[in-house]
């Protein structure tokens, strides 16, 4: 059986976002549905100085390539409310250094968009105060 690939397109779609109160500070959520596979949003930002990618300390810093990252702290990124989960219903897709986050799956109208913001981040930045996604806190709860 052949496997179709499905090219994806990287231009983020109009969806209504909203950036409220969520559990671990602000979030984004779906302002509508979101279909699986929907290119959501582009992570934006600054390029970072030789310093802050050594430091690598920020919490809005995303690599980009091997040697080149963003500082996506600044007011017109609207990604950076996105939270991180360990099971997420986004991920990060890079392309030609740009950052977009996609559907993994469908997306409820008032649910907030999270990815997995991955082992290094997660250890130095989440873990010492401790993961408050929904799969972290239903194992705390048992």
């Amino acid at each position: 059986m052949l496997m179709k690939q499905v090219r994806r397109s990287f231009t983020p779609k109009d969806f209504k976002l909203l950036v409220k109160r969520s559990r671990a500070g602000r979030g984004m959520f779906a302002g509508e549905m979101i279909p699986k596979g929907s290119c959501i949003i582009e992570y934006t930002g600054k390029p970072t100085s030789v310093e802050q990618m050594r430091a690598n300390s920020g919490k809005y810093l995303f690599w980009t390539g091997r040697s080149s990252m963003i500082d996506g702290n600044i007011p017109g990124n609207r990604a950076r409310f996105i939270n991180h989960s360990c099971a997420p219903n986004c991920e990060v897709e890079l392309k030609k250094r740009r950052i977009y986050i996609f559907a993994k799956r469908r997306i409820r109208e008032g649910e907030e968009l999270t990815y997995d913001y991955d082992t290094e981040y997660f250890d130095e930045h989440i873990k010492p105060r401790g993961c408050l996604c929904d799969k972290c806190l239903a194992k705390k709860s048992l």
